[in-house]
């Protein structure tokens, strides 16, 4: 054992010492379904001998180069996005080394942004009361994730904060018409009350990701916040880090809606796990302002690495060859169904939701009131760890204080058997913490 501990903190997880297709390895030799795709990664599957060829052949070539120069790699990558994945809008591009760096960049690109246009006073971004936008001090600031800040609450930089459209919960009542309505007027009430001139962006995920466990809002809510967005002068960030490059059946989790952000970030599904890599993505308008203000964009001195490039090109050359974003959606269909024939009367789940193939349950103490166990239960974790031992990871979700959520990610090549197993595993694991 070496002196040195890695993790930071001790932990007993299992030991991965081989991935493959959607099965993870274990160092005893056990093999474990990936119904969570790692962090809600992996797309493609595990271990593709093409990603990683291309990998090694381009770590060959040009092992590191200072990130605004052009490498073949960083070029495919461009064309790659421009040709198959982005939007004719999000014509500019800034290539990171992770989701957390990235969403960091979209917040300071978008006070630039309001700067070099004349705005200088609109230094606020508006988040949300559920969410996970990244790891470091400013994001997990703006995060809506209270676990995540124990410890630096005392440090932390306020944001202002509106509610998380989340149907289940609407304070209206589970699933209400007007909730929709309900959580645009609280947003137009918000953005009145800090005053519009003080506010540069709003930041969302399109979908909730596992902070509030794939959390859809309703069909009427993006459309008026866009709206709300361009009354006011507020620039439209959406967090795509989780949902982005497929996961939920479109290129994009926005693209359930007839809207467009303004600067959209993305990161997990672009290189599908074989490397670290994340992208902004923003308007030429956007671009154009900062130029003519002589405003830089600085890199992370691992940003649009050459083999991060490489890794992430050939992943989405793989899904649009092989059509995986029309098979996570189809997918995404078959699995949805299942679950919620699974749980239609099961006492202790308030609901499956979910698109493609980012779905959830949420696990409840009594299903007519939503009433939630207590943090102290620990019933997502253990519920994870029931599924481990029955040959199963799926990944935990929640805030704290949103709590108990069960979420799924698999690669997008999971076949009917691998659905089949990971409703029956997660049936026997939820009855086997709540008691059914």
């Amino acid at each position: 054992m070496s002196r040195v501990n890695w993790p930071f903190l001790r932990t007993d997880n299992p030991t991965i010492v081989r991935a493959e297709g959607v099965e993870l390895v274990t160092a005893d030799g056990r093999r474990l379904l990936d119904a969570a795709g790692g962090a809600i990664v992996a797309n493609i599957g595990h271990g593709r001998e093409r990603v990683a060829e291309r990998v090694a052949e381009v770590t060959r070539q040009c092992t590191y180069v200072v990130p605004p120069w052009i490498t073949p790699s960083r070029q495919a990558l461009v064309e790659t996005l421009g040709r198959d994945w982005l939007p004719p809008r999000l014509g500019r591009v800034h290539i990171t080394s992770g989701g957390s760096e990235a969403v960091e960049a979209a917040m300071k690109i978008a006070l630039q942004y309001q700067a070099a246009i004349g705005e200088p006073d609109r230094r606020k971004i508006v988040a949300r009361s559920v969410s996970y936008h990244g790891t470091t001090v400013t994001t997990t600031a703006l995060s809506g994730h209270p676990a995540r800040k124990r410890g630096l609450e005392h440090a932390l930089v306020t944001y202002p904060r509106v509610p998380t459209p989340y149907p289940l919960r609407c304070p209206l009542g589970p699933h209400h018409p007007d909730a929709g309505r309900y959580y645009v007027d609280d947003l137009r009430a918000t953005i009145e009350r800090e005053g519009p001139d003080t506010i540069a962006a709003l930041i969302a995920e399109p979908i909730t990701g596992s902070s509030g466990g794939a959390i859809v809002p309703p069909e009427d809510y993006w459309p008026a916040v866009r709206r709300l967005c361009d009354e006011y002068g507020l620039l439209l960030i959406l967090d795509e880090v989780m949902t982005g490059f497929g996961r939920t059946g479109e290129r994009f989790g926005y693209q359930h809606w007839d809207i467009e952000p303004d600067v959209l970030v993305a990161g997990k599904g672009l290189a599908g796990g074989y490397a670290p890599i994340g992208g902004v993505y923003a308007t030429e308008a956007i671009g154009d302002a900062l130029t003519e203000a002589g405003m830089g964009v600085m890199f992370h001195t691992f940003g649009a690495h050459p083999a991060a490039c490489a890794a992430a090109a050939e992943v989405l050359e793989i899904m649009t060859e092989e059509g995986l974003v029309a098979r996570a959606a189809a997918q995404g269909a078959r699995l949805k169904a299942a679950l919620e024939d699974a749980f239609a009367e099961h006492p202790r789940v308030a609901e499956v939701r979910g698109r493609g193939l980012l779905l959830a349950i949420e696990v409840v103490r009594d299903r007519d009131t939503l009433e939630p166990y207590a943090e102290a239960d620990n019933v997502s974790n253990r519920i994870v760890g029931a599924a481990l031992e029955r040959g199963v990871f799926f990944y935990g979700g929640g805030t704290g204080a949103v709590r108990d959520i069960v979420c799924m990610g698999p690669p997008f090549v999971i076949d009917d058997g691998h659905i089949e197993t990971m409703v029956r595993v997660l049936a026997e694991s939820v009855d086997a913490v709540t008691g059914g």
